[in-house]
């Protein structure tokens, strides 16, 4: 009888997942399809405990408490701004979990180990203590702990495949020697030093697609371990949550116009240019410094405004200030869009999680292939914080990194607002051209005050 109950708890979770993903893949139902995703993991471990005996209850009641002390202030203490370092936390978590249930189960199954049990295992150990490492970098990166400019030196890729192809050997000699059990550690130790130096090469822009192939690795690893523990419900929400990962990391890869393989050796954002902070005359070009009463003047003879976000209004938490302006603007009849970069920001949907809490309706979100072909149309394109999707030289400059790159075709608008702390470039590290163009104002200054101080100018001219 339990194990039917167990059956029927496991396909109810799975289809929770199944629509969870449906459901999170549009803006409108992103809510509910968290939701459900949560509703079915609730599903899946209550099946779990059933389908299992429970030997020791106090230990699992221990784990739970210290579950939900971890977990209940990440959940609601944690800004949405720091919502990409939460998720690479939490691959970190899960990963490590799975990396060290496999280990367990290796020494527990010793002496009687069978090859393909083996095999999966070791594969699921190295995808497991890999991702671990990645994802704590990538946590370190996200959080300003280390530098988010990619770690290259000469022949890291061969140094980096090398590392993986002793993890991979070591793992080969284990399985032909099972009771060799002191190889275990070696061959993990040499899985998180490839996640290290994996993640470590890779620079703060590529950070969007690290992170969902790092949700990809940890899915497949989750997916291996419930075919050595027999648990569908694991297998099918690790292939649902590896596949989906793959998939995205494949949409961030096309968005940027590069290949997976680029992403992950390329190091895009090794060099810097210096930063200045008000105009600049570079190569006989100069960006020309504007004020806020400058920009609400010209705000006030507009028809059309879209505002393009990026890292920029994260850091400065400027979310809420930006639907301040724009509800001043739609008071006074002027249509008001938002325009998302699919990389815009530090994980994919970034933009959109952050514009949701600040109650930005859904309908004013418009992905960039909806909203390029409107910006010759637009009066005013204000851009707050964005850098690299918003680079003509991605059209322009066959010898820039970012060539071939789709953008936010800001440039084309009538008049380009571009809300910026400096002169600095983006993290693939190359200057942005459209500070030099002569529709382009720039506004030097934290998203959040100058916003603040238009939407005080915006009131003051009303």
């Amino acid at each position: 009888m339990n194990d039917t109950i167990v059956e029927y708890l496991y396909v109810i979770a799975i289809l929770f997942f199944v629509i969870s993903l449906k459901w999170l893949s549009e803006v409108k139902t992103s809510r509910y399809g968290n939701w459900i995703a949560a509703s079915g993991m609730a599903v899946a471990i209550g099946g779990t405990l059933l389908a299992y005996q429970v030997q020791r209850i106090d230990l699992l009641i221990i784990a739970i408490v210290i579950g939900v002390i971890i977990g209940t202030p990440i959940a609601l203490k944690v800004p949405m701004t720091a919502v990409p370092q939460r998720t690479a936390a939490s691959h970190a978590f899960g990963s490590l979990a799975v990396a060290l249930v496999g280990t367990a189960e290796y020494y527990q199954r010793l002496p009687n180990i069978d090859v393909f049990t083996l095999t999966v295992l070791c594969a699921e150990m190295i995808l497991g203590y890999l991702t671990f490492m990645g994802s704590c970098i990538a946590f370190a990166k996200l959080q300003g702990l280390i530098p988010g400019k990619p770690f290259v030196y000469g022949g890291r890729n061969f140094v980096s495949l090398a590392t993986l192809g002793v993890a991979i050997a070591l793992a080969v000699y284990l399985i032909a020697n099972p009771t060799h059990s002191y190889i275990l550690p070696f061959m993990a130790g040499f899985a998180v030093l490839f996640g290290f130096l994996l993640v470590m090469a890779i620079g703060g822009a590529d950070m969007p697609t690290v992170i969902a192939i790092l949700n990809s690795y940890a899915g497949m690893s989750a997916a291996a371990l419930g075919f050595v523990l027999n648990n569908q419900v694991l297998i099918v929400a690790g292939a649902l949550d590896g596949s989906s990962g793959f998939i995205l990391a494949v949409i961030m890869s096309n968005a940027m116009n590069r290949s997976f393989t680029n992403v992950l050796f390329g190091g895009v954002g090794a060099v810097k240019i210096a930063a200045s902070t008000g105009p600049a005359v570079e190569g006989g070009r100069t960006a020309q410094a504007f004020t806020v009463d400058d920009v609400a003047t010209i705000l006030e003879d507009a028809r059309s405004v879209v505002f393009v976000p990026g890292y920029g209004m994260a850091v400065a938490q400027a979310q809420h200030v930006v639907k301040e302006v724009a509800d001043i603007l739609q008071s006074q009849g002027i249509d008001v869009k938002y325009g998302i970069h699919p990389v815009a920001g530090r994980m994919p949907g970034h933009m959109n999680v952050l514009l949701a809490e600040a109650q930005v309706p859904y309908d004013q979100l418009w992905e960039m292939d909806r909203i390029n072909p409107l910006f010759p149309e637009t009066d005013v394109a204000i851009v707050v914080g964005a850098n690299d999707v918003t680079n003509p030289a991605a059209r322009t400059r066959p010898d820039s990194p970012l060539f071939g790159m789709p953008i936010m075709n800001v440039d084309k608008a009538k008049t380009v607002v571009f809300i910026k702390r400096s002169m600095s470039p983006g993290f693939a590290g190359v200057e942005n051209e459209l500070f030099y163009l002569p529709n382009t104002m720039m506004v030097f200054g934290d998203a959040k005050k100058v916003l603040a101080d238009l939407v005080a100018a915006l009131k003051k001219q009303a």
